[in-house]
């Protein structure tokens, strides 16, 4: 393997997160052969400014790739601006990317999968992303790896030919959709993904997933994911400017590398029906979610 794909790594105000998340990434098998980009956001207020520098005073300790750069804005860009400049500008430099954020560990093999899938699918245009996330799905016998229609934000990767397709004006987006794209971008109604963009559109959110997502899906592209989660978030406890406190989404990461990657470029039956599965049932009962709700209040 020879064509390593950079890693764009967001950061803001958790230096224990980013610490952790560097951890884990150090001890994957390409982390000598990767240059490591850390976009580092300015503080929203004089609140977040000593976190902020305390982030950036770790970020000159790492050691460990092919090479390390900071980039550090004055000014708060938010989130959505800073991964859409961030991955637009190393797309443009280096024709992929790897993106992470500062609130996820990583499996050993994580970046290998990453750079493997990156050459396996450069040159298949339906394949607009890679994914490392996985919900935890109880299905049996999935394969390794699959494709599927959803975007995940927990770690991914895409090519320049795919970037190019990324439109970030939801008025553009939303009148595309008829009825019938609506149910199927929702799975079936089980996810809230159409709610996301409506949000959007009314300034309750400044998702740049969502319109990523719904960028694929008009285009008709997929998505490649591994059945058994590559990552894990660890960003829900109430520390995140985007999340509060849970742990529905949290999952045991894969020990084991991704050996086998799909040949059929279609999404995957039996890993639709899971991962709908999963959505319709991952709040659980009412005393699961009222207990959950408890602990939400409790800890913020």
């Amino acid at each position: 393997m020879q064509n390593f794909a950079p890693i764009a790594l967001f950061v803001y105000n958790r230096p224990q997160h980013t610490e952790r998340t560097i951890k884990f990434l150090q001890q994957n098998e390409f982390a000598p052969e990767s240059r490591l980009f850390i976009f580092s956001d300015g503080p929203k207020s004089p609140a977040d400014e000593d976190k902020v520098q305390e982030v950036r005073d770790f970020l000159k300790t790492i050691e460990g790739f092919k090479s390390v750069e900071i980039i550090q804005r004055k000014e708060n860009a938010g989130l959505a601006n800073s991964v859409i400049a961030g991955v637009t500008q190393l797309i443009n430099d280096y024709k992929q990317v790897i993106v992470l954020e500062d609130d996820l560990v990583t499996s050993p093999h994580t970046l290998t999968y990453f750079n493997e899938a990156l050459n396996r699918y450069r040159y298949e245009h339906k394949v607009m992303h890679i994914g490392a996330y996985m919900y935890p799905l109880s299905t049996p016998n999935l394969p390794e790896s699959f494709f599927y229609r959803a975007a995940t934000s927990w770690g991914w990767a895409t090519w320049e030919r795919a970037w190019k397709q990324f439109e970030p004006d939801i008025d553009v987006l939303i009148p595309q959709f008829d009825a019938k794209m609506i149910h199927d971008f929702s799975i079936d109604k089980t996810m809230n993904f159409w709610k996301q963009m409506q949000d959007f559109k009314k300034g309750k959110n400044n998702s740049w997933a969502i319109r990523w997502y719904a960028s694929i899906f008009l285009k008709g592209g997929l998505t490649l994911n591994p059945s058994h989660s590559l990552v894990n978030n660890i960003g829900h406890d109430g520390t995140g400017v985007h999340s509060g406190v849970n742990d529905i989404y949290n999952v045991i990461i894969n020990p084991r590398p991704i050996r086998q990657f799909p040949a059929t470029i279609k999404e995957h039956p039996a890993a639709y029906q899971a991962i709908k599965k999963f959505l319709a049932n991952r709040k659980g009962s009412y005393w699961t979610r009222l207990v959950r709700f408890v602990k939400g209040k409790f800890s913020s």
